[in-house]
């Protein structure tokens, strides 16, 4: 593993200031996870530190970027209708340079379909190329017609990259890229690449400095977090990185994701009781409740295994609150199977569940499987799911009544002159405050619910 600083780039910054009369203006628009988000930001720091602004329209934009993501069709297909939505917009300004990067660009039939379809695409580039971005636009800037790299895993991390964070109070800080499970339904190990974790020092540093500015949620990314340092120098887990992390003095909570159930381990759970700064809360996508299913996944645990850990974390995190990932209508998947999703859902009571109908992607195991389970018997499914969760949800969102807590105020709520703030366990509570609470705590009696909303009551002044 290679670990190389970002250089500012003054010549492209120089480039940018003679081609243009007035500071040109970025659109950058970031599809899927959070991570897709972080890389959004590094991108907008990037363009920054060569003399772009950022605008909010695409018609106002002198450079527009999309940061798209291929773990579902339906996002692709998003991207897809964006992109040619532009042909209209580069006619009229045939200056407009449109590219387009992130996981989307890492995969060659998309590529070869940019290429072939889509002519007025002017850049593409892939997840590990940002600080690139200076030298492929200066291309661009000189004349060349079209720059579409080919996919490529890059076996480096670059440090110090600039961040235009979206939030004064709420920071992602990557921890790790890339993945090493390749469950057999995932596109993410051939477009991110295989893991790589930052150095502990230089997370650290990213973590004191966002302390230091005053964000109140800092949450830890990575496609699997919990495999963090496997092949550093230091010797150090992911458990031993929370510690570190958490020595930081300030008014801050943490929160992680994204935690593979076949690498949670009873450490990580003793981890979280005993740090304050932790959230009493953890995402932990099970995808199936069915072991037949788990296995056709890759998944490497089965639901005896998955129940066990999630007990030991009721017994050693009083309070604590779960959330997962399920995925509906997975080739082969029987009403048995489901049945078996249904009933761990039941047991386990999730506070929230965030799920999928399955999408079939190119260049994974799983595309290769027949799947004769009609669209509609999915939906079906997909909905007794739905309502299932909507009922434990509700229940448990009831049995906060009463409680007053300490929430994030993070901005308006449905109702004028409402705010909205987040708990420790992921809900949301709305409330009547003065909206100079926004990026800070606020402690809220809890006075209500609408559905897996709460409704609160602020009780400082």
């Amino acid at each position: 593993m290679e670990f190389l600083d970002f250089q500012h780039d003054p010549a492209a910054e120089k480039l940018v200031a003679e081609v243009y009369a007035a500071p040109p203006m970025a659109y950058i628009h970031s599809f899927g996870c959070q991570q897709n988000v972080s890389d959004g930001e590094r991108i907008k720091g990037v363009l920054c530190d060569i003399g772009y602004g950022l605008c909010d329209r695409p018609e106002d934009a002198d450079l527009i970027l999309y940061n798209t993501c291929a773990v579902r069709e339906h996002a692709e297909q998003r991207v897809f209708g964006n992109v040619g939505a532009l042909k209209a917009l580069k006619e009229k300004k045939p200056g407009l340079i449109i590219g387009l990067c992130g996981c989307m660009a890492n995969q060659q039939h998309i590529v070869d379909k940019l290429r072939k379809s889509y002519p007025y695409v002017d850049l593409v580039f892939g997840v590990d190329g940002i600080d690139t971005l200076p030298q492929l636009l200066s291309q661009k800037l000189e004349g060349k017609k079209r720059i579409l790299l080919a996919p490529a895993q890059r076996p480096v991390i670059v440090e110090h990259i600039p961040v235009r964070r979206e939030s004064d109070f709420r920071a992602w800080l990557p921890i790790m890229y890339g993945c090493d499970n390749f469950c057999t339904y995932c596109i993410v190990p051939y477009v991110r690449g295989r893991e790589k974790s930052r150095r502990p020092a230089d997370i650290l540093a990213e973590f004191k400095g966002l302390v230091a500015a005053g964000y109140k949620e800092i949450t830890l990314l990575g496609q699997n977090v919990n495999s963090y340092g496997k092949g550093l120098e230091e010797g150090m887990d992911f458990s031993d990185l929370l510690h570190l992390l958490c020595t930081v003095p300030g008014d801050y909570r943490v929160r992680f994701m994204t935690s593979h159930p076949k690498d949670a381990s009873r450490k990580l759970i003793d981890t979280i009781a005993a740090e304050p700064h932790l959230c009493k809360h953890l995402h932990l996508p099970v995808q199936s409740g069915s072991d037949r299913l788990l296995a056709a996944m890759n998944r490497h645990y089965n639901v005896e295994q998955y129940l066990a850990l999630i007990d030991y974390a009721r017994q050693r995190v009083p309070g604590i609150t779960f959330s997962s990932d399920i995925i509906v209508g997975f080739p082969g998947e029987t009403e048995e199977d489901f049945a078996a999703t249904l009933a761990l859902v039941k047991t386990v009571g999730y506070m929230q569940l965030f799920t999928f109908i399955y999408s079939k992607r190119e260049g994974t195991k799983a595309a290769l499987l027949p799947d004769p389970t009609p669209r509609k018997e999915k939906t079906d499914r997909m909905q007794r799911l739905l309502d299932t969760q909507d009922a434990i949800a509700i229940e448990k969102t009831a049995e906060l009544v009463g409680k007053t807590v300490r929430v994030l105020v993070e901005g308006y709520g449905r109702e004028e002159g409402t705010l909205s703030g987040r708990l420790d366990n992921n809900l949301t509570v709305e409330f009547l405050a003065d909206e100079s609470k926004i990026g800070s705590y606020a402690e809220i009696e809890l006075t209500g619910a609408r559905a897996t909303v709460l409704l609160g009551q602020c009780k400082e002044a």
